[in-house]
């Protein structure tokens, strides 16, 4: 019998378990867990291990490339926003495809991605780099308002804030470029939705790219986004036209050669205007809550497509189904934090037509910090006949679940709404 092909994941908390990732990728070979350092890679230690082969990244990009070569490893893909620059260090290295070194840094670095756009005629959306509080005037006047402050490398929604007024705009780039986490941010011009009616004003292009040429399988809807950029969900096909769902695509494809992606799978983010899609960001990697999706629809598997890319196949790329709507919505967790007591009515959400799932993301007794970023409480997932069925039952289910958080003035139950405040 032939080897089995090795393929290494550069892993750290991301898009996608270890256990999805086992599953998923092991009838196509051996997989080899490559762990970056870190507490949430510390804390699954032993449930990866259980998993799959396990090798610990060196800080040093030579050292853990010379740890990964005894391994033999075919193929090195990752499924983390924070794994992309060591992938793409590694892969360069073991002579295995990837995005290249210059083309992870434009997909970290928001400002070099916007500006070789720009190069590109591609995008024209303005922004200005902020490196401390001495920039906020000379960036504001090149962008205008209102704008979003946002970190210049980052994900979920990070640390994200819509800005309209100048003076109060100064103080929280202040705050933000000098405290315990600063880093650079990005001054971007604010893109103004047109009216989606009761789904969100933006949309993801799910794409494969082989030997350069983009494949879009998927493009994913959303639900509005909550205060002040947080994402409570997507589902499986987007509301939109013919008409905009090729100009979205079309931007995709301009976007993905304009950034030199030649191999993997991809995740754009487009506002919806009146002008046409206009490019929030796109992600040299799976998106969040893809591979839910997937389970629920059946058909194409991106996790599969994503390890046969890696691989080097010839993969022919399908598109996933749009026969029905297939939706995950995210409760999100207080902005104020607080000790999670307990989550109420699961029982009466799963007994709901159209629920498929209802997955508790925060346990009881966790504590939640207080945040502006991405962060969910329960995702409800599930397969309905259209997207007025998908808006009613997700109304049901967020009416059915409550939460009990205790905080500075004792305990409270909180409706979902009153979460998502």
């Amino acid at each position: 019998m032939a080897d089995r092909p090795v393929i290494a994941v550069v892993y750290d908390l991301g898009a996608v378990s270890p256990l999805t990732i086992v599953d998923h990728l092991e009838p196509l070979g051996d997989v080899l867990m490559a762990l970056r350092r870190s507490e949430h890679t510390e804390l699954n230690r032993a449930l990866i291990e259980e998993l799959a082969t396990v090798v610990d990244l060196a800080p040093d990009h030579d050292v853990a490339a010379e740890e990964l070569r005894r391994h033999r490893p075919d193929a090195l893909l990752t499924f983390s926003e924070t794994c992309l620059g060591d992938a793409a260090e590694l892969a360069e290295r073991l002579g295995l495809p990837f995005h290249s070194v210059e083309t992870v840094g434009l997909l970290r670095d928001k400002y070099a991605m916007r500006a070789r756009l720009r190069e590109h005629g591609v995008d024209a959306v303005r922004s200005a780099r902020l490196e401390g509080p001495a920039d906020w005037p000379a960036a504001l006047a090149e962008v205008g308002l209102p704008a979003v402050l946002k970190p210049a490398t980052g994900q979920g929604s990070r640390d994200t804030h819509l800005i309209t007024e100048e003076a109060a705009g100064a103080r929280l780039a202040e705050e933000l470029l000098t405290g315990p986490d600063a880093g650079p941010m990005v001054l971007e011009e604010y893109l103004r939705g047109r009216d989606c009616g009761p789904f969100g004003d933006y949309v993801s292009v799910e794409s494969a790219v082989v030997d350069g040429e983009a494949t879009h399988w998927q493009v994913t809807g959303k639900y509005p986004l909550l205060p002040p950029f947080r994402e409570p969900g997507q589902y499986w096909p987007a509301p939109i036209d013919e008409a905009e769902r090729a100009a979205a695509l079309a931007l995709t494809t301009q976007v993905i050669a304009a950034l030199g992606i030649r191999t993997g799978i991809t995740h754009t983010e487009l506002k919806l205007t009146a002008e046409g899609p206009r490019l929030i960001e796109l992600n040299g990697r799976l998106g969040g809550y893809q591979s839910w999706l997937a389970e629920l629809a059946g058909g194409l598997d991106p996790m599969e497509l994503a390890g046969r890319i890696a691989l080097g196949e010839k993969v022919e790329v399908g598109h996933a189904p749009t026969d029905r709507v297939y939706f995950v919505r995210s409760i999100q967790t207080p902005r104020e934090g607080g000790l999670l007591k307990a989550v109420h009515g699961l029982r009466e959400v799963l007994d709901l037509p159209g629920v498929e799932g209802a997955t508790v993301m925060s346990r009881p007794g966790e504590q939640l910090p207080p945040t502006v970023s991405t962060a969910e409480l329960v995702s409800v997932t599930g397969i309905v006949e259209d997207h007025a069925a998908m808006l009613a039952v997700v109304e049901q289910a967020l009416g059915r679940l409550t939460f009990t958080i205790e905080g500075p003035d004792g305990e409270r139950t909180l409706t979902s709404a009153e979460c998502e405040v």
